[in-house]
């Protein structure tokens, strides 16, 4: 009998994949729940955030703390930290919010190509050597604690301007599945609301691998409020079946102008918090302070911009 329930479940399956209909989304393993639901955000005491605001003084010394404290994702790239270097500084980190009860929120940035179509983030390593390297940083977290990643921040949303969509693509999938092996909670990134249409986005997303994900990250690095990408990422959501999601929320106070590279005016947005429904949290995923790239009087991307982290805060009236 179980063998019958078995293939009439794939048969059902087949049959509403070939009329278009998405199944729910149901994932398991590490995948299946929220982990933001009872945990807090591990805060890195090595941040740029905590460098500059031990070298400040003043109340400009009091607001750069505060934003160090805040608890914001730590990026990993290979220029930064290698495959020879990575598994363990992963472990380090696992291991420090493991002791302080707290969840390890890691970036994963290091794809083929990275910046295809922007140029400020370019870099990134070939599709083996990537390969192993995700291995080293699934190696890192694997069997301690609860350690999350969100997958590639633009890699889904650029493929349609990269030179080959379909192997990136493939290649995001692959990282899904090494990672998901450690248990590690992945949210593959999925762009923002004012880049790809919804449809689309579900449409890469699956190809990318996010059936075998936690779901997918949006707003990552940019400045849209949080109704506008709510919407946007309910209509992916919906779109994939279900698929739970994360929102950044670390500079989308004051929304967006259209501009995606540091632009004025903005603000910090909400404080990390657990969400509702399909979204899993709101989250600080971008830190507020580091460069988008050479523009607008910014320093190269990735790097601390104390004037930016500044204005940012006292916009949203730290």
């Amino acid at each position: 009998m179980a063998a019958g329930v078995v293939a009439a479940a794939v048969a059902v399956s087949v049959v509403l994949h070939l009329l278009g209909v998405s199944l729910p989304f149901w994932p398991a393993g590490a995948q299946g729940s929220n982990p933001f639901s009872s945990g807090r955000v591990y805060v890195d005491p090595h941040s740029q955030a905590r460098q500059a605001a031990e070298a400040a003084s003043g109340d400009d010394a009091t607001v750069l703390r505060r934003v160090a404290e805040t608890p914001t994702a730590i990026w990993l790239t290979p220029e930064a930290w290698p495959q020879q270097q990575v598994e363990a500084h992963v472990r380090r980190i696992a291991t420090a919010a493991r002791d302080a009860d707290r969840v390890a929120l890691l970036v994963v940035y290091g794809i083929a190509d990275r910046d295809c179509q922007g140029g400020e983030s370019a870099g990134g390593l070939p599709p083996d050597a990537y390969r192993d390297w995700v291995g080293a940083v699934a190696d890192g977290a694997r069997g301690i604690g609860t350690t999350v990643a969100v997958l590639e921040p633009d890699a889904v949303a650029d493929a349609g301007q990269c030179a080959d969509a379909d192997s990136r693509l493939a290649l995001l999938h692959d990282a899904v599945d090494t990672l998901a092996d450690a248990h590690v909670t992945t949210y593959v990134d999925g762009g923002h609301s004012d880049w790809v249409d919804p449809q689309e986005m579900a449409s890469r997303l699956e190809r990318a691998g996010v059936g075998d994900a936690r779901g997918f990250a949006t707003n990552v690095s940019f400045y849209a409020d949080d109704a506008q990408e709510r919407a946007y990422a309910e209509a992916v959501s919906q779109a994939l079946g279900g698929s739970h999601y994360v929102i950044d929320t670390g500079r989308n106070g004051n929304g967006a102008d259209g501009e995606w590279c540091n632009p004025p005016g903005r603000a910090l947005g909400r404080t990390p918090a657990a969400g509702d429904g399909s979204l899993d949290a709101f989250l600080w995923i971008k830190p507020p302070g580091e460069s988008d790239g050479s523009c607008n009087g910014g320093p190269p991307a990735g790097q601390w911009w104390d004037e930016r982290a500044l204005d940012l805060a006292r916009a949203a009236g730290w």
